[in-house]
């Protein structure tokens, strides 16, 4: 994203430096899955997704989907997304949302991809396309909820349909004790963690612009609820996104 324009290199060289190996820069428009594919032709150990945000699905048109095969078609994109629903801002109307993120599926499917789901307020009708779905079985690939905000009982629904968990920052907050509660419900063989950066920083860095850097806070708070080190969450979480999205870790 923009926000990263004055200091990506830095950026990137920062969480490198911590052991991050890995990152996926994930497109949720036009625009900003090119800019993605872009950012990981230049970076080392970076990846890109390729898609189209609900927040966007009123703008789809019949080029969209055109370019964005196009662009999935390089070799450095890993997913389809990050694609869903977002009825609690609703900047899209929702019948809207709901047919492009059907039409998004059977996209990713058709190309392989594994896909990246964002769900806010809409975890119902989120869960029931998905068992809707058919596709996205070959190799066992079928994606990530992303930021994941529901319930365990709706976590382990998603990892019956063959879906991974992440987790946020937001793991770190006060008040999210239901996303702990996740963490303790969910095998650890099913678990991501990331950043959603540039939002969602973790405590104690909340008023600051988040960065692919403070996964690590993630991970500590993972580990603690887990009862394990925080660098062996780190190596289980890394080779469950080196497996879900295919690449290899990058040394």
């Amino acid at each position: 994203m923009r926000s990263f324009d004055r200091d990506r290199k830095a950026v990137i060289e920062r969480a490198r430096s911590l052991g991050v190996r890995n990152m996926v820069a994930v497109g949720v428009d036009l625009e900003d899955s090119r800019r993605a594919v872009t950012v990981a032709g230049t970076f080392d150990g970076v990846f890109a997704a390729v898609g189209i945000h609900p927040h966007d699905a009123k703008k789809i048109d019949g080029k969209t989907y055109d370019t964005l095969k196009q662009l999935a078609d390089n070799d450095r994109v890993v997913a389809w997304g990050e694609i869903g629903l977002d009825f609690f801002r609703d900047l899209s109307p929702r019948a809207e949302q709901n047919r492009r993120f059907r039409e998004q599926l059977e996209l990713a499917d058709g190309l392989n991809l594994p896909v990246i789901i964002h769900d806010r307020d809409a975890h119902g009708e989120t869960l029931g396309i998905l068992k809707q779905w058919k596709g996205g079985r070959t190799g066992g690939k079928r994606g990530v909820i992303h930021c994941f905000s529901g319930d365990t009982a709706m976590a382990q629904a998603c990892i019956d349909l063959g879906f991974y968990i992440s987790i946020p920052a937001t793991v770190t907050y006060r008040n999210a004790s239901r996303t702990r509660d996740v963490v303790r419900a969910v095998p650890m063989e099913r678990l991501l963690i990331e950043t959603d950066a540039p939002f969602l920083s973790p405590e104690p860095l909340r008023r600051e612009r988040n960065e692919p850097a403070h996964v690590l806070y993630t991970a500590r708070k993972v580990a603690e609820i887990r009862g394990m080190e925080p660098e062996q969450a780190g190596e289980i979480t890394s080779r469950n996104a080196s497996e879900l999205f295919g690449f290899e870790v990058f040394p």
